[in-house]
This record gives structure tokens, sequence and C-alpha cells, in this order.
């Protein structure tokens, strides 16, 4: 038997895994996936196993970095700081991911020590938070709640930037104002700190038109075509009474848990559950409950009993809808067959059966609606499942802003206006930025100059076409061209609007080159207050991006890249 057993083999040990040819064209090859998704135009990635499977279509890095295999260490490390990051914001994976990407290869080029490299990112990292935080920053806008143009355009941006959501404008347009709709709905009445959001239920239905999509208050659960038929809606002036049980209704032994149970002889114990099903039941008539839910299955006697009563019975609604039913009707979930307390139920304003396309639901209308249920169509599997987790980012961007009521421009402009306000930053006051750190001047340009450049490229990564990358030299955003200008060229011809909206070509600028060398220059700001005077039209079309989001993905890019550059060895386990 010892004879079969293998020798232990030693552990590898990798010194400087960065300087490693095979590990900087992986990261590479990774880098190359990331970008080429990034943006409205970004390339669908198809993923699958090789032994089969499902087959994924996507370009969200949720979806793409959670199926993608990866083995080094250092892209574990990387992936597992955006997966991270993603769970806890929705949005600006990508972002994240390319942008430590492109700090990692930028910072190789300077061939200064990690320790060096690691502080001025820090300090430039602190100057860029600041910044956006700042009131004198020129790239973001507040939030008005009393108008909902910004919060629509915030949305409308997320929905744009999934391609393989497969929308057209108008059905963008439609989601947009559904997503916003059920987000205002979630919002309690009171004005009580904290505030306490409610649920938004997002209920699919393939095969069905996007314009078919909906919102309604309240919880809808699905029911078959013999249950719907045999529904009907019970009307009274006061509130329905309601009863909610966690627990199983059906009587069978295996819900009752772990333990031994004595049996007196002569005793059946399917008719003394039984009998127990039918005392609760009694229990519910002479409290005059008008509704019974059940995350599980309820007996078909205790079924026909209730219903001789005229109390509706739903079962089988499941544990996902458990939190939502309970928030809707205010009861607290029955997990006994014992007797129940008055405290235990709740109440709903009504109810109704309702037909969607092919699907019947019961639809449980609340008292306040805090709670609401999104009915979300899309032609195929592929493009809903890609609708939903897009949906589910817009709702979570638009609860962020309640905690932070500010947005960043999106389509590149914040990026690329940073990199302006470092470079200034840096060519008028080096000093505040080095703080006595043992920095010389020089090694903070190097550093500055590779930061700025991992920005720019970043927002470079929106072109897909082969088409130029400009920004202009008066308020430092982002601007793209068709392939092939003409060597010489009126630009304003060319040129319509910057990446994020707010500028057009008409405003006397003068443009250069993303990755040429310019003078820095003091990016001029779009204040707060000069967002009121943005055009309807222009509003519309503006690209916004989350604030919360997009400073924790600023703040992890850096923070990986810092831990990525500083791995002097990378000790493998090969047993």
């Amino acid at each position: 038997m010892l004879s079969r057993l293998e020798a232990k083999k030693p552990s590898l040990c990798h010194s400087e895994p960065l300087t490693a040819e095979k590990v900087r064209a992986t990261l590479c090859v990774l880098k190359g996936i990331l970008t080429s998704c990034y943006g409205p135009s970004g390339r669908l990635k198809q993923l699958h196993n090789s032994t089969g499977g499902s087959v994924c279509t996507t370009s969200q890095s949720a979806v793409l970095l959670r199926n993608l295999s990866v083995t080094h260490p250092i892209l574990k490390i990387l992936t597992a700081s955006v997966q991270n990051h993603v769970s806890c914001f929705s949005d600006c994976g990508l972002f994240t991911a390319i942008l430590c990407c492109n700090l990692i290869e930028n910072v190789q080029k300077t061939d200064l020590t990690a320790t060096t490299t690691i502080k001025l990112n820090t300090h430039l990292l602190n100057f860029c938070t600041s910044y956006l935080r700042s009131e004198a920053c020129g790239c973001r806008i507040p939030v008005d709640f009393s108008n909902t143009q910004i919060l629509l355009c915030l949305v409308r941006s997320i929905l744009t930037s999934k391609p393989a959501c497969m929308l057209t404008r108008k059905e963008i347009d439609h989601v947009s104002i559904l997503i916003l709709r059920a987000f205002l709905l979630i919002i309690p009445g009171n004005t009580e700190d904290p505030i306490i959001l409610g649920k938004s239920i997002i209920v699919p239905l393939k095969g069905q038109r996007v314009t078919d999509s909906t919102v309604l208050p309240g919880v809808l659960i699905e029911m078959s075509e013999a249950q719907f038929m045999r529904v009907l809606p019970v009307r009274k002036s006061s509130p329905l009474k309601v009863a909610l049980f966690s627990t199983s209704l059906s009587g069978d032994f295996s819900d009752l848990g772990e333990g031994c149970m004595v049996v007196s002889d002569g005793v059946s114990l399917e008719n003394a559950v039984l009998d127990q099903l039918i005392n609760l039941g009694r229990q519910l008539v002479s409290d005059h409950v008008d509704l019974v839910l059940c995350q599980k299955v309820i007996h078909p006697s205790l079924k026909q009993f209730l219903t001789l009563h005229h109390i509706v019975t739903i079962d089988r609604v499941g544990v996902m809808l458990m939190e939502p039913l309970s928030k809707v009707t205010g009861t607290q979930p029955i997990g006994s067959l014992g007797s129940v307390s008055p405290g235990s139920y709740g109440s709903v304003k009504d109810w109704c059966s309702a037909k969607f396309g092919w699907k019947h639901f019961f639809h449980l209308i609340p008292n306040e609606a805090t709670v609401c249920s999104l009915l979300l169509c899309n032609r195929n599997d592929t493009a809903w499942d890609e609708l939903k987790l897009t949906c589910q980012t817009a709702l979570h961007a638009l609860q962020l802003t309640i905690k932070e009521p500010w947005v960043l421009l999106g389509g590149g402009c914040t990026e690329t206006h940073l990199a302006a306000c470092i470079r200034h930053k840096i060519y008028k006051e080096p000093g505040s930025i080095l703080q006595d750190d043992g920095c010389t001047q020089a090694e903070l340009q190097l550093i500055a100059e590779a930061f700025c450049s991992a920005l720019e490229s970043l927002a470079g990564s929106l072109e897909h076409d082969g088409g130029e990358t400009l920004t202009d030299m008066k308020y430092g955003h982002f601007w793209t061209i068709q392939a092939g200008p003409p060597s010489v060229v009126n630009w304003t011809d060319l040129l319509s609007r910057c990446g994020c909206g707010v500028y057009n070509s008409q405003e006397e600028l003068s443009w250069s080159f993303l990755k040429s060398t310019c003078h820095p220059f003091v990016p001029q700001a779009c204040l707060p207050h000069e967002t009121e005077e943005i055009r309807p039209q222009s509003t519309h079309s503006l690209t916004l991006d989350c604030l919360t989001a997009k400073l924790s993905g600023l703040k992890v890019a850096v923070e990986t890249a810092n831990l990525i550059l500083d791995l002097a060895y990378v000790i493998e386990d090969k047993n």
C-alpha cells in the first residue's frame, strides 16, 4: 500500500513574478478581453466549456469574470478584487479591471522601485478622490430628486453600455422609465432616518416584446392556469387579513425535523397530523383570515376546508418571495402548526388575478407600496438574463445616489478630465503631492504620466472601430472621430459632442490627439449650477456614471495594482 503513495512534491517559488514574460503575456490577454467589452459598442463574448454545457453571451464583468477560468495567482488577485467590488456596487467592474491592468503595464515601464511606485500611486489616488468629492470638481453633477432627468440619464447610460441586452433606443427609454418608477416605489413615504428602502422584484416573462414590460406596486405570484381560474377576488371595504406560513402545511413527517417520535399503539400519525392541520384551519377561520400564503405545500384537505370558508389559499410561493411578502403584508412568517398569535397576521389593500403574455399571476396590492414587481420581458433567454442583471445594476446605482446624491460625467470624459487635472497639478504644485516622502520630482512626473496615461487609455478603450481619440484643451473632455480623417481638417466639421454629451464642437474649442504631448492646462469646469442651463435635448443624451461606484472602482484598481506590483514572490503548492 505504501508503495502506491507518491512522494510529496516541493512547492515552487517564483521571484519577481511580473518580470516573467508568460505572466505579462497572460495579463495582456486578460486586458484585451476586458477592453474589447468596454462601453456601448463593446464586443460580446461567448463563454462555454469545451466539454459541453450552456453557452453564455455577455459583455458584463460580473458574468465574464465568473465564467473565466484563471490559474495564475496574479490574475486570481485581480479578478477576485474586481468581483468583490462588483458584488458591493454592481457597476464599474470593467472600468476597475482595465484601469488596474493599465496601471500595472505603465508602471512597469518606469523601472522605479515598488516602494516609490506605491507611495506615489497612493498620493495620486488621494488627489483624485478628494477632487471628485470637492465642490471644485468639474465633472460631477448634483442629483435633484424633484427632477427625474439626471436619474433617467444615469439609468439610460447603464442600459446603453450593455449591448447584449439587444435593446433599441425606444426600448431603452421604456425600460429606463420603468426602472426609475420601480426605484421611486420602494422609497418609503415617511422621513425616518435612516431610510429603509423596500424591495423591487424582477419577474421573468421571456419571449415577449420588451415594450410589454411594466411595473406594478406589490407582489406578483405566478400560478398555474387551473389556480388562476379558481381564485376569485374578494371585495371588502376593510383591509384583507393575511397569514404567511414558512413551514410546510402538507402534513409530511419529513418536515417535522430530526429526532425520535413515540407513537402509542393504535394511533394513526396521518390522522393526527391532519386533525392538527384542520384545527389550524379552524383558528384561521375564527380569526377572519382572508388569504393564506405558504412557502411550501398546503395539504389538499386543508385547502378544501379553507376554500369552503371563503379563504383564498396560495402555496409553493418559494423562499425568494418570503421577504417581499412579509414587507407587503406586514406579517411575521409562521413557522409552526401550533396556535397562531394574532400579532403574526398582516393585511393587504386588495388582490386580483392578472394575466401577462402567457403567464398567470396573483397580484397582491399593498396598503403602502414599498415593494414593487418589475415584469421584465425580452425576446430570448440570453437577452433576458443580460437585461435582468443590467436592471439590477441600474436599481443599485439609483439606491447609491440616495447616500451620495451626485453623478459623474461618463463616456470617458471624467477620465480625461482627471488626467488633465493631475498633469496641471504636477506642473504647478508638485510639492502638494510629494509631501516629503523621500520621492523626487522626476519620479513623481514619471508615475503621474503613467497614471494619466492609464486613465486616458481607459477612455480610449471606448473606441472599438479604429477611430481617432482626442481631448479638448478647454474642458479636458473625451472626443472621438471616425477612422482616417484627412490631414488638413476643420475639427468642428467632424466632431459633434464629447463623450458625456455636455459640450458640442461649436464652442470655440481646440483639440489634441489623446496620446500626443501637449502643454499642461487648467481644465475648466462645468460647475453644478451650470447644469441647469443644459438644454433638454442635451440632457436626454447625457452619459453619466454613479459617483459611489466609480470612486470605489478607482480605489480598488489602484490598490490592487499596488498589491500586485509589490509581489516579490509567489509560492505555489503543486501537491
